[in-house]
């Protein structure tokens, strides 16, 4: 969508199709913080399923419980290869008879769920010319709704041809609107007019790194299980059984000690270089991870998500980026998740405190 003001991301960059910034990322950043942005997210690939069998046919191909997934619900949802590694993961929404997958690509997950359809009534499909996706955030997202005569949805609820669903990132207050494509241009003056300040991806990102929010195919590669990105919380049901890749998710969870943790490392900002995904993360000469996601934070400055080997001593001195690249960098101690299993960030404020 082009927009007054927008500024396209660069070429290489993974969010082609919306815009990078509105003129001042860091500015969007604390809005963000302080009052309510708009993101325009409309690059999102979104899936159909409709059919009357669709929690039952998606409980079996997935790591979720969509047999106790009511109408107006929402959750998370992996695939996982017989190793238990992470193929494709899934924000839904089931409503209006539909259960809404939003997805970073559709082209290979949407292969597969009609591979696996067989006699099930179910009719998967590309949902993405007919909806876009756009994100309100902030602690005035909830006033803006009111404004805007939205439902301050619980969970998800119905928006004409469209939803509105709650989101747990970032910050308190976060919701996605699933709205038709057709009218994305009117929705986004509509809640421009009402107060929310226009934001790009890089301050999206900025947010969704400082929360911990692993995005697949850049913070993942392939060998990722859930455990090490903090995805078993939100995405996997650990009381069901009988899901492609369910025996690995069963046994590093009892275990407690996936090989690698995804953290939050904190970059030199003095150094002329920048760590790119993909790049290794170093340690005494050996490579003991894997840079993964990597922006500029209003506050916090340049910082990284890692895939770290589980053995580096949270105080380490790391190296991260190739050689023509590489910066000092430091994990932050706040995002090292505890041994115990389904414990997260706060979780650990709380241990130490």
């Amino acid at each position: 969508m082009t927009l007054p003001g927008a500024v396209p991301p660069p070429d290489d960059s993974t969010d082609a199709g919306v815009a990078w910034h509105y003129g001042d990322p860091f500015a969007e950043q604390r809005s963000a913080a302080r009052s309510v942005v708009v993101v325009d997210r409309s690059n999102r690939g979104v899936i159909a399923v409709p059919g009357e069998d669709r929690l039952k046919w998606l409980h079996q191909l997935t790591s979720q419980h969509f047999e106790q997934l009511g109408e107006n619900a929402n959750t998370e949802a992996l695939i996982l290869d017989a190793q238990g590694r992470l193929e494709h993961h899934m924000v839904v929404a089931n409503v209006g008879g539909t259960v809404f997958l939003d997805v970073e690509k559709v082209d290979d997950l949407l292969a597969y769920l009609k591979k696996m359809v067989f006699w099930s009534k179910v009719g998967p499909r590309d949902a993405t010319p007919e909806l876009a996706l756009v994100s309100i955030i902030g602690p005035d997202a909830v006033a803006l709704l009111e404004k805007l005569d939205i439902p301050v949805p619980a969970a998800v609820e119905q928006l004409g041809d469209g939803f509105v669903r709650r989101t747990s990132w970032p910050g308190q207050s976060s919701f996605d609107l699933l709205v038709p494509r057709a009218e994305l241009a009117s929705w986004w003056q509509r809640i421009t007019d009402a107060g929310a300040r226009p934001a790009g991806s890089f301050a999206f990102e900025a947010l969704r790194v400082e929360s911990l929010r692993a995005r697949q195919g850049i913070d993942t590669d392939e060998r990722t299980i859930p455990h090490e990105v903090g995805l078993i919380d939100p995405a996997v049901h650990l009381n069901k059984g009988c899901y492609r890749g369910q025996e690995t998710v069963a046994k590093v969870h009892n275990v407690g000690r996936p090989p690698r943790r995804m953290l939050l490392l904190h970059l030199d900002g003095s150094a002329d270089g920048e760590p790119e995904t993909g790049d290794p993360v170093m340690l005494d000469g050996r490579v003991v991870g894997r840079v993964g996601s990597v922006v500029q934070h209003h506050e916090l400055g340049p910082i990284a998500l890692a895939l770290v080997k589980r053995s580096v001593p949270v105080e380490s001195d790391l190296l991260a980026g190739a050689p023509e690249r590489e910066v000092p960098a430091r994990i932050d101690p706040d995002s090292v998740p505890p041994d115990t299993p389904g414990l997260g960030r706060e979780a650990v404020r709380n241990l130490r405190g």
